[in-house]
């Protein structure tokens, strides 16, 4: 008789088979921390924006705009490790992960897309480039994208593991262009941010990647309204937390405080801190619409 009656799983997907040979123990240098932001004006900011534009605006594409500023603002995060070595980045990027359907099981995988120099970029060129790499994503016709992970899905149980620990050798120990095999590019590129709130979770700390060598990954959770204290009132407010996991070798608490304050002053003062709303410059905080009970 065993000790547990189990069953092997017959199929994985793609992610999970990565994520099996991505993480041997649950020991590593991580710290997490979280923090709780103020909506009100981002939400008005938001809807502000969509009825100028017509455009819809998430509280995705500002974070992938705030996150690209703490990394132009604190060049010192955007790195990487070689030879136990902090190698900075020249350039800015954020990867968001996407959850995607398997057409043929409906099985739900993870994967991503890569927004580059967001810190540059005005948020309609952010929706536009998130909304038509998603879709690929999604449809499975991003052919770079599909042609890795349908390589490292064929690789044996066994081997996943060394095989992800060589490719992270190959393309950032020894910085090698692998585009000829069939792996991207960096992929990664300089944080990751995961809207865990789009799932329904109000929290979730997520695991760093290691053979990505991104050394912070931001989890947004759900947009809620709680009762707050203001001015010793009981009043209504929208907030989110934000909850980071960072490899402590490249990040520490001090850092981690300059970005909880940059994160702050972009989501908290949206209307002096993002680009102003088209045609509608001149609109405030106290003229925008009131947020939403349950933001989109």
């Amino acid at each position: 008789m065993p000790n547990v009656a189990i069953a092997r799983k017959a199929r994985l997907s793609p992610f999970r088979h990565i994520a099996l040979g991505t993480w041997r123990t649950a020991y590593d240098p991580s710290i997490y921390g979280s923090v709780t932001l103020r909506m009100d004006e981002a939400l008005r900011y938001l809807e502000a924006y969509r009825a100028a534009t017509g455009r819809h605006l998430t509280v995705s594409h500002m974070m992938a705009r705030v996150v690209g500023e703490v990394l132009h603002r604190m060049p010192e995060l955007n790195a990487l490790l070689r030879w136990r070595r902090i190698y900075l980045r020249r350039d800015v990027s954020v990867f968001f992960q996407v959850a995607i359907e398997d057409p043929s099981t409906g099985a739900i995988d993870l994967s991503g897309i890569k927004i580059e120099s967001p810190h540059t970029k005005a948020l309609g060129t952010i929706i536009d480039e998130f909304e038509a790499r998603a879709a690929k994503v999604r449809a499975h016709r991003d052919s770079e994208l599909e042609h890795s992970r349908g390589m490292l899905h064929r690789v044996p149980a066994f081997a996943i593991h060394g095989v992800l620990r060589l490719l992270s050798l190959l393309s950032y120990t020894f910085n090698l262009d692998l585009r000829w095999a069939g792996v991207p590019r960096d992929p990664f590129g300089s944080a990751m941010i995961t809207n865990v709130g789009s799932l329904g979770l109000e929290a979730a700390y997520a695991p760093l990647v290691p053979f990505s060598r991104v050394p912070l990954l931001i989890a947004m959770g759900a947009v809620e309204q709680v009762p707050l204290v203001e001015a010793g009132e009981v009043v209504v407010g929208s907030v989110m937390r934000l909850f980071a996991t960072f490899d402590h070798r490249v990040i520490d608490g001090a850092h981690a405080a300059h970005m909880v304050g940059i994160a702050r002053e972009w989501m908290e003062h949206p209307f002096e801190r993002f680009e102003p709303i088209p045609e509608r410059a001149a609109l405030g905080p106290a003229d925008g619409p009131e947020p939403p009970a349950v933001p989109a």
